[in-house]
């Protein structure tokens, strides 16, 4: 599968019925890939906790593999942290992942963000 980036929205073209279409995200919306790690995890102590383990209002974060072209502060490529009760659950070629709106993402981790504060003025 591969990325193709336009100015403001990322595509990603996948196999739908035998042919390659680009799939692009409409409006506020955010596709998001959980990597695998995020399954099963350990606490400190060493504890294995199974990802079945439900957690109360547990945020998650992602990698963001498409955008809309209404989301203004995320980018293809950016890490995003959601709640994951707040999305919508989609498999694209066996690889499972999130939508998600832009104003349910809590916070967002890019380089490119390096030195503002992320509040408003």
């Amino acid at each position: 599968m591969t990325v193709m980036e336009s100015t403001e929205t990322a595509h990603r073209e996948v196999s739908l019925g035998g042919s390659k279409q680009p799939i692009t995200m409409l409006n506020d919306r955010v596709l998001v890939q959980v990597p695998q790690s995020e399954g099963e995890r350990r606490s400190r102590s060493g504890i294995l906790i199974p990802a079945t383990a439900q957690m109360a209002k547990r945020l998650s974060w992602a990698d963001v593999a498409a955008v809309g072209p209404h989301v203004r502060t995320i980018k293809a490529g950016d890490k995003v942290l959601f709640n994951p009760e707040e999305c919508f659950e989609v498999e694209v070629q066996g690889d499972e992942y999130l939508i998600v709106r832009e104003r349910d993402v809590h916070a967002v981790a890019a380089d490119r963000l390096g030195g503002g504060t992320g509040l408003y003025l």
